[in-house]
């Protein structure tokens, strides 16, 4: 039986926070990424939600031997969905997609005391990098909800589990789209 397959539009994007070796970009009509916060998590983070007409980029993986144990655990505020909308992807075969989403009544508008982390979006936007370029990382910002929330700007101390180090031109370019879109950094 073949292995099952996640896609990932956040954190998931960026190879260097996973242990999943057949990954491969995607994207999935019929859903949009949005920055929400839930009584599951003390901090913002990313979801994704049906949205007809709309596409987002991402990275689909193999669970191998359809042990979903260790990412059902890392992505434990979400709920596991078969992707129903047309996805197209760089995989040698066609497989079968689940995505990850919070469920509605556990969702809420980040604020304040539940702020986005910066040292998350480097993460994330590093991974649209290397996968995308710098087109593609554009592209998640604008297929992204909820830039008005505030950003804990934790770069110096990260309090993102999985923070990578960012290069320079990699910083730049994140500080640059949050400058364009007006992020209320705190």
């Amino acid at each position: 039986m073949q292995d099952p397959f996640f896609f990932g539009y956040g954190s998931l994007v960026n190879r260097a926070t996973h242990g999943y070796a057949r990954a491969f970009p995607a994207r999935v009509s019929g859903w949009r990424r949005a920055w929400r916060h839930t009584v599951l998590r003390p901090l913002a983070f990313l979801t994704a939600y049906e949205a007809p007409g709309e596409e987002i980029d991402g990275l689909i993986a193999a669970v191998p031997g359809h042990d979903w144990a260790a990412l059902d655990t890392r992505e434990g505020a979400y709920d596991r969905h078969p992707v129903s909308g047309p996805l197209a992807h760089h995989a040698p075969h066609p497989v079968a997609v689940q995505i990850y989403a919070v469920h509605p009544r556990h969702s809420d508008h980040p604020d304040t005391r539940h702020p986005i982390l910066l040292s998350y979006i480097d993460v994330v936007v590093q991974g649209y990098l290397r996968e995308y370029g710098v087109e593609g990382a554009r592209r998640f910002f604008d297929t992204t909800d909820g830039w008005d929330a505030p950003i804990r700007d934790d770069r110096a101390a990260p309090v993102y589990t999985r923070h990578q180090r960012l290069d320079d031109d990699e910083r730049r370019f994140v500080d640059r789209q949050l400058s364009r879109l007006s992020a209320n950094l705190i």
